[in-house]
């Protein structure tokens, strides 16, 4: 189950398959509840899946194993959003109030906008009292004592608008919410620039059982991941997309930045924000304990890159 978007979307309908197997697809409309399902059900064989929530899963012993495989990056710093009018006119002013989290505290927007917050502005996390407006997709998880349900019949955007909430996380800026951060989009890229921060937010995991039973199938997979995506590069570099998204365009501007393939695949390229999403999921106590970046992938899987 992968939703379909350019860097897969050869797998989808261009003919590009994995080696020795083939793939049945199952659109989910809302793509997060794939994420639960299997989480609590291992509903797929092969599923998309937010970043940390493989993370818990992973502390929780759930039978999947990712691969190095990174669908989908993005920018948080426009992830912030708040009322101009509710006194809070810079990132400290978070600290002693309520923060709306949209969904879980464990949902990886989250993580990685609470990582911007501490890392650039100096935001102490534990100041914050943290309100998510749903469960986690990992039920067994357990939040730490600052990360309190939302009330009954508070609505997450109304709050925010009225003051109840200082701001929320993972919430469209839209009528008179706007980003906390100001010219949110050229915050990011400098953070791009200047300390290299690209963050990752979906991967791809597979049944344990599977992997177990097919040793082929990890780097069969990753392999047709790849070509599809090589597909989709050539096509933003060719400037040859019909109708191009935002996060078509996003990946352009990152590639004019960097010279690079804007979605590298494996281990390699990516350790830095592998490492720095870790680190993060520690000091915000999803993870009890690092693991390492190379228990999270299969062995065959390691030196892999596309």
């Amino acid at each position: 189950m992968t939703r379909t978007q350019g860097n897969n979307q050869a797998l989808k309908d261009a003919g590009v398959t994995p080696q020795g197997f083939s793939l049945d697809f199952r659109e989910v409309p809302v793509l997060v509840q794939a994420f639960r399902r299997m989480v609590r059900e291992l509903e797929f064989d092969v599923c998309e899946m937010a970043f940390t929530t493989y993370l818990c899963a992973r502390a929780h012993g759930k039978r999947f194993t990712a691969l190095p495989i990174f669908l989908v990056r993005g920018f948080h710093h426009g992830a912030i959003v708040h009322h101009p009018t509710a006194g809070v006119r810079t990132p400290a002013d978070l600290q002693g109030r309520r923060v709306g989290v949209n969904r879980g505290y464990t949902v990886t927007t989250g993580v990685w906008a609470r990582g911007i917050l501490s890392d650039e502005y100096g935001v102490d996390l534990d100041k914050v009292t943290w309100v998510p407006s749903g469960d986690e997709h990992v039920a067994e998880y357990r939040r730490p004592a600052n990360v309190v349900a939302m009330r009954p019949g508070e609505d997450l955007q109304t709050s925010v608008t009225t003051g109840e909430l200082a701001a929320a996380v993972g919430v469209e800026a839209s009528g008179p919410l706007v980003p906390l951060i100001p010219d949110a989009e050229e915050a990011a890229f400098a953070a791009l620039r200047q300390r290299g921060l690209y963050p990752i937010n979906h991967l791809v995991v597979v049944k344990d059982e599977l992997l177990e039973a097919h040793p082929a199938l990890a780097n069969a997979l990753f392999e047709a991941f790849a070509e599809a995506k090589r597909r989709y590069v050539e096509k933003l570099r060719a400037d040859a997309i019909e109708a191009p998204t935002p996060t078509d365009r996003m990946y352009q501007r990152v590639m004019e930045l960097t010279g690079e393939d804007p979605l590298p695949y494996g281990i390699a390229p990516n350790r830095p924000m592998i490492e720095q999403l870790i680190s993060h999921a520690v000091r915000q106590r999803i993870l009890d304990r690092p693991p390492a970046v190379t228990d999270l992938f299969p062995q065959s899987t390691h030196q892999l890159t596309a």
